[in-house]
């Protein structure tokens, strides 16, 4: 059996609001550069530009999701993405 495909995301905090409920950062994986925005409060997520995001949304909501009071600003975290880039 072929093993899965898989890339890792590099992510990095930019900013991060407890009062907004905010967290903004950017991600990069495979080549490709995406900046992003997180309203905890609420579960939602953008991310631009749009070229690319259906490689990263899923994944990265997964991650910050599972990692969300870990996450510090500065701070460089890296993820698997179940998909060849």
């Amino acid at each position: 059996m072929a093993p899965l495909p898989a890339t890792t995301a590099q992510l990095r905090v930019l900013h991060q609001s407890f009062s907004n409920r905010l967290l903004e950062g950017e991600v990069t994986a495979g080549g490709f550069r995406w900046t992003f925005c997180w309203a905890f409060d609420r579960g939602e997520l953008s991310v631009e530009p749009s070229l690319g995001r259906a490689l990263i949304q899923d994944a990265l909501l997964r991650f910050l999701l599972r990692a969300d009071y870990q996450l510090e600003p500065g701070g460089d975290y890296a993820f698997t993405v179940r998909a060849r880039f």
